[in-house]
């Protein structure tokens, strides 16, 4: 008991600061599939700011901040439904060639960036090309991908 009063007397006396929610923060990251390749990276950009809990990040990501003292690093997966969700067949669906903007050659892969109605813009992937229809995927391209982060946590903000 004296060595845990004295462990938490020196935490205190030290100042360090750990993140927590309400804390605006800046990580330095490195997202990777579980076979290793990269999908996103701050290498050779400033650090990633945001407010911790506060819905700017996906939720896996929040919780691998917090806890962490500044110059601390973490590595963490985060199952899809703490990140982008999982792949929802209903936002897989087809329409008629002629929706497609004239302007575009529809080709499998590409994506296309078109609006709503509420005026936001929606990227959709086509997935597949038809003769008189083509298929497109409104699903976040990391739906249903298990992720895998290192970051350093690089300042809490005051």
């Amino acid at each position: 008991m004296f060595i845990l009063v004295l462990t938490g007397l020196f935490i205190y006396c030290s100042g360090e600061r750990v993140a927590e929610d309400g804390d605006t923060v800046r990580v330095h990251y490195v997202g990777t599939f579980k076979d290793g390749t990269v999908f996103d990276s701050s290498e050779n950009r400033e650090p990633l700011e945001f407010t911790v809990g506060t819905g700017q990040v996906i939720p896996g990501f929040d919780d691998g901040v917090r806890g962490l003292a500044v110059g601390e690093k973490n590595s963490f997966e985060i199952a899809p439904e703490d990140a982008y969700g999982d792949v929802r067949e209903d936002l897989v669906f087809k329409v008629g060639v002629n929706e497609i903007p004239p302007d575009v050659e529809p080709e499998a892969g590409q994506i296309l960036t078109m609006e709503q109605p509420n005026g936001r813009t929606a990227n959709l992937k086509i997935k597949e090309v038809g003769e008189d229809s083509v298929t497109l995927d409104a699903n976040h391209p990391l739906a249903g991908q298990i992720l895998v982060f290192e970051i350093e946590l690089m300042e809490i903000k005051e």
